[in-house]
């Protein structure tokens, strides 16, 4: 088994540059298409498409068994687009505070990766090479889309901060990982997954800055406008990961 893990290939991709180019396009492209699409359809059709959409996404990536980009950025961002419509309805149906679901999206992300941990003993990205591996991997990339979308809530609506300051906010904000791990020699696991959350709240954020009415803080271009101008952005930039060979990562790294 020892070999196995070892030997089989890695089923989603490093963070390179690349990487958090993809993932800041997704937030933003989640956040908007999922505005979007309440917004032309009765909502209670529109969370069920959501759902489809991300089940059908999610089952052709776990058959794929190995990294494929198109596959991985479409699951990423039909993630994006269901996650950000599950925390709405839970606030706006089940009426509870951004304060509320912020910290209970926190402790879902924080069990994931306890029971993570404890039962493959590594949350590195580098070793995502079993089917429960992955499994646990997309476990925690929902939770991480849930908090990022609640957390961005909370500060741009909950606290009244507004759009273009959360966008200030959050970007300061990950700026601490990331300068961690270049120059502090931080944890890489935990930069990683505290860079992952904060980039839902900035491209989030910068979404709802874009498509939101003026009266409402934002520029008033339209969640249309914005889902398809952040769709252009993932179908170049998967483009271009595509055609990156992807280097052999040593099982020790991470």
């Amino acid at each position: 088994m020892a070999t196995r893990t070892t030997t089989a290939p890695v089923r989603v991709p490093d963070p390179t540059v690349w990487f958090w180019l993809a993932k800041a396009a997704s937030t933003a492209l989640g956040e908007a298409a999922s505005d979007f699409s309440i917004r032309v359809l009765p909502p209670v059709a529109a969370v069920l498409l959501g759902f489809a959409l991300f089940v059908a996404a999610l089952v052709w990536q776990l058959t794929r068994r190995r990294y494929v980009p198109a596959v991985y950025w479409t699951t990423v961002a039909m993630v994006g687009v269901f996650g950000t419509m599950a925390a709405d309805v839970v606030h706006v149906v089940l009426g509870l505070p951004y304060a509320v679901t912020t910290v209970a999206y926190a402790v879902a992300l924080a069990a994931v990766f306890l029971l993570w941990r404890r039962t493959e003993g590594t949350l590195s990205v580098h070793e995502v090479r079993t089917t429960r591996r992955e499994l646990f991997y997309w476990a925690a990339v929902v939770a991480t889309f849930a908090l990022g979308t609640a957390a961005g809530d909370l500060a741009a609506v909950g606290l009244h901060l507004g759009y273009l300051p959360s966008i200030l906010l959050f970007g300061v904000l990950i700026l601490i990982p990331a300068l961690g791990f270049r120059f502090l020699r931080w944890n890489a696991v935990l930069c990683f997954w505290a860079a992952y959350v904060l980039t839902r709240p900035v491209g989030a954020s910068v979404a709802d800055w874009l498509g939101k009415p003026i009266a409402e803080g934002g520029v008033g271009i339209g969640s249309g406008w914005v889902t398809l101008f952040f769709a252009a952005v993932m179908v170049v930039v998967v483009a271009v990961v595509a055609r990156v060979r992807r280097p052999e990562i040593s099982p020790a790294v991470g």
